[in-house]
């Protein structure tokens, strides 16, 4: 099966997200299990998962993204396994994800497991022999019943299970800090951007309606792709949505081109202007909510960015709040974007295995959860901690219109270029023109012509 057929696979997924990943996350209404995080950790699904009592030893190797509070978190969910098996989990965490699986797969190098950085790149990799299919590592029955079928069929490679789902986001939410705005849910875009603009004259200063951070490492521009998603599936709608995806819809064409302009009036008004934008981190960037006079009144970011409003801005509950991207044209009112963090396997160890079947379980997903900071891709997790991680969960029960995120699904070419390009608008917008062409350009061949 050649990629452009793959991609529409994932894009029929992607569809079917709506019955899934958001019956997964509406498991946020249940008030938090104390037992979630201390059951044993290494029940189904797993067919042949070590008793709590077996120690296989030997140890693991872990690629991911994670860094900061979000490592934390990764670490605290493996902890209990390396305490049940004698398996050592080596985690290392970079934002050069792309770069380093591809390195590693034309070398042979690479971890036991991995973070993958989408769909798109999963399966690249699978079609280059590098991931292994998981059907005889995990129990696929129970995996399949326990997860959302949208994030099985994302996951899912010529019919086999290549990556699995450990954690989902709902992405597009508008957070604020409660104290200092005051005006309630806008009822559309035009009406954000009003209430916004008032919101900062108020309080005048070097108070501006946004904050926003694009650096990332050698990642850095993803933040942007988001908001460039967000518009485009809610100016020019799922159809449109799924052809760019898919590498049907031009970069260049007035849809995609729009997306981009309303982004660059977002960085206008944004707090410190565009050097402030492309040198503050993502995590960093919704810090200024909480200064006192506050840098920017709304920050754009998925439901994970509570973890980083305390651990990094200093917040508590109670500082922060946030309503749903808002409708911009009414024919696509109720649309969600949202993604999750796909895991695969390099190398088929006993240890490897182990920590496969162990990360797709509830109780490993439900410390993570309970932590804050992320919803579960396994449907029988209930511990959200609060109602904030609630509200965020029934934003994707209540999705009319579902959309995975469109970069992760994008060939890792098209994704790269993507990211420059949101570096490049953001620092000088009169070359938007040719930044598009040069999308296509990269299009025609990340597509396979």
């Amino acid at each position: 099966m050649n990629l452009r057929a793959r991609q529409g696979i994932l894009r029929a997924a992607a569809l079917l997200v709506t019955a899934g990943l958001v019956f997964a996350a509406c498991a946020g209404g249940a008030s938090p299990s104390p037992s979630a995080a201390t059951a044993s950790p290494v029940e189904t699904p797993g067919a042949s998962t070590p008793a709590p009592s077996a120690q296989l030893g030997g140890k693991v190797t872990v690629i991911g993204t994670w860094g900061g509070s979000e490592q934390e978190s990764f670490l605290a969910m493996v902890k209990p396994f390396e305490d049940q098996t004698g398996i050592k989990v080596e985690y290392t965490g970079t934002r050069d994800l792309n770069a380093v699986l591809t390195t590693g797969v034309a070398s042979g190098i690479l971890p036991d497991l991995a973070g993958l950085p989408g769909p798109g790149q999963m399966v690249e990799y699978a079609k280059a022999g590098a991931l292994k299919p998981l059907d005889d590592v995990l129990d696929i029955a129970a995996y399949k019943a326990q997860t959302s079928p949208a994030l099985v069929d994302l996951g899912t490679v010529d019919g086999k299970v290549i990556g699995v789902f450990i954690k989902a986001a709902v992405k597009g939410l508008i957070w604020y800090n409660p104290k200092v705005y005051t005006g309630g849910q806008p009822t559309s875009w035009d009406d954000l951007q009003a209430k916004a603009a008032a919101a900062a004259q108020g309080i005048g200063g070097n108070t501006k309606p946004w904050c926003v951070g694009l650096e990332s490492g050698a990642a850095s521009g993803w933040p942007g792709t988001d908001w460039i998603e967000d518009f485009v599936l809610r100016q020019a709608g799922p159809e449109v949505y799924d052809k760019w995806v898919a590498g049907q819809q031009k970069w260049t064409s007035p849809e995609i081109k729009n997306a981009f302009e309303t982004f660059g009036k977002v960085i206008s008004e944004s707090y410190g202007g565009p050097k402030t934008v492309l040198a503050t981190n993502f995590g960093d960037a919704g810090n200024p909510l909480f200064k006192s006079p506050p840098g920017c009144i709304f920050h754009h970011q998925a439901s994970f960015i509570t973890d980083f409003f305390q651990k990094q801005g200093g917040a508590k509950p109670g500082d922060y709040d946030f309503f749903p991207f808002p409708d911009i044209n009414p024919q696509f009112s109720g649309a969600v974007e949202g993604a999750g963090d796909l895991f695969g396997m390099f190398n088929d160890t006993p240890q490897a295995r182990a920590l496969m079947k162990y990360l797709v379980t509830a109780d490993a997903q439900s410390i993570w959860v309970g932590r804050g900071g992320a919803l579960s891709a396994n449907k029988n997790v209930t511990n959200y901690p609060d109602e904030i991680s609630k509200r965020s969960a029934e934003i994707l029960t209540n999705a009319k219109i579902f959309r995975f995120d469109a970069s992760d699904l994008m060939p890792q070419a098209m994704n790269d270029a993507f990211w420059k390009a949101v570096l490049d608008y953001t620092q000088d917008a009169s070359k938007l023109d040719s930044i598009l062409s040069n999308l296509d350009q990269v299009q025609s061949s990340a597509y396979g012509g």
